[in-house]
């Protein structure tokens, strides 16, 4: 049976990295045009100020220390680009594969490049014990770095990202968590003995997102946005699609709240009519609701490593994530907390999983 079931997940894995291989190599068959040419000016006002955001995802939050346990993730939005030639910071090298991004070349577009660095950190729901829980996720942690590249207008947004990093002892989850719990005077978690093996992980990211309803005026206002998007790799596989509802006072002219997720770098300002940028603004507060599905076809932290035989578990295909949240802004900064219930990502678990985001960003 064992041999059966590794059978199947090896090929599922060739399945995966055959559709990733087949997407790519999709994405540079794309034709190279002139970046900008014949095209009218944009329908927003370029943003001239960077955005820096950090996010912390905990489920101390919900008083749990279990399943998705700790994320944070340090982000950077260049300032909007009528070209991405205008940013002397990207390497001549990058230059051939974004001539060949796919949503690069449309019309009435500003553009940005972003930069992430992050770690995420995944445990079973007994910590305290040191033998393998077989009816219970793996220990497992993603430490990782990105780049994306957002093209925008005031009512969409498109994003092609690409995440590299490492699962396993090299992502250092191990030692984040207990330094954090030995920190707090919390009991340190005995079983990362049995955490997945070491593997380099790829990620490619598109996401595209809709605005409606949007309002840029000091008054009450309300704005629906709507996201699809899928992600391809030997980390995450999956296809999602969800829709945020946003109601309150100076609602920021941004795609939403950002929770630590593939290409979800959404806080920066799409409009120079936001009131962040400069720090010039007036105070703002908004409450929101959102709801995202998605069907994945893999998932390491629970699927176990691609390449070597590790702990795995009975993934579910679809999973949900239903949020809740207040976000407050002024003189250039957006704070918001959100409160995510994810419903049961595996077989044999016993309850859906809740944890918090915090999220800081600061445009200067």
């Amino acid at each position: 049976m064992v041999g059966w079931c590794e059978s199947v997940r090896m090929t599922g894995l060739k399945v995966t990295i055959t559709r990733s291989t087949l997407a790519l190599s999709l994405l540079l068959l794309q034709p190279v045009t002139v970046l900008g040419a014949d095209c009218p000016e944009t329908t927003s006002q370029p943003v001239k100020r960077g955005t820096f955001s950090i996010l912390f995802e905990n489920d101390l939050f919900a008083n749990t220390d279990q399943d998705y346990t700790n994320g944070i993730q340090l982000g950077w939005v260049s300032p909007d680009l009528s070209d991405y030639r205008d940013d002397p910071r990207l390497p001549d090298w990058s230059r051939w594969f974004i001539e060949r991004l796919p949503f690069i070349h449309e019309c009435s577009l500003q553009r940005n490049v972003g930069l992430e660095l992050g770690q995420k950190i995944f445990t079973p729901k007994d910590i305290s014990r040191s033998d393998l829980i077989r009816d219970d996720r793996p220990y497992g942690g993603w430490l990782y770095g990105g780049i994306a590249f957002h093209d925008k207008n005031i009512d969409r947004l498109d994003t092609l990202a690409i995440q590299l990093g490492m699962v396993g002892p090299a992502s250092l989850a191990e030692q984040a968590q207990n330094f954090v719990h030995e920190t707090r005077g919390l009991a340190t978690a005995k079983g990362w003995d049995h955490q997945l093996n070491n593997e380099p992980g790829l990620l490619l990211i598109y996401s595209h997102k809709n605005r409606y309803f949007h309002t840029l005026s000091s008054r009450l206002g309300m704005d629906i946005i709507t996201q699809y998007g899928a992600t391809l790799g030997n980390i995450f596989t999956y296809v999602d699609s969800g829709a945020e509802l946003r109601i309150g006072w100076n609602i920021p002219a941004d795609f939403g709240t950002a929770l630590i997720r593939p290409g979800g770098q959404d806080n920066a300002p799409v409009d120079s009519n936001d009131r962040r940028p400069g720090g010039t603004g007036g105070f703002g507060i908004h409450v929101f609701a959102a709801a995202n599905g998605r069907g994945t076809l893999r998932d390491i932290f629970l699927d176990g490593n691609s390449f070597s035989d590790s702990h795995a578990v009975d993934r579910n295909v679809w999973v949900a994530d239903l949020a809740v949240g207040l976000g407050l802004t002024w003189q250039g900064v957006k704070l918001t907390y959100t409160q995510v219930f994810r419903t049961r990502e595996f077989h044999g678990q016993d309850a859906w999983h809740k944890f918090g985001s915090l999220g800081l960003s600061y445009s200067f």
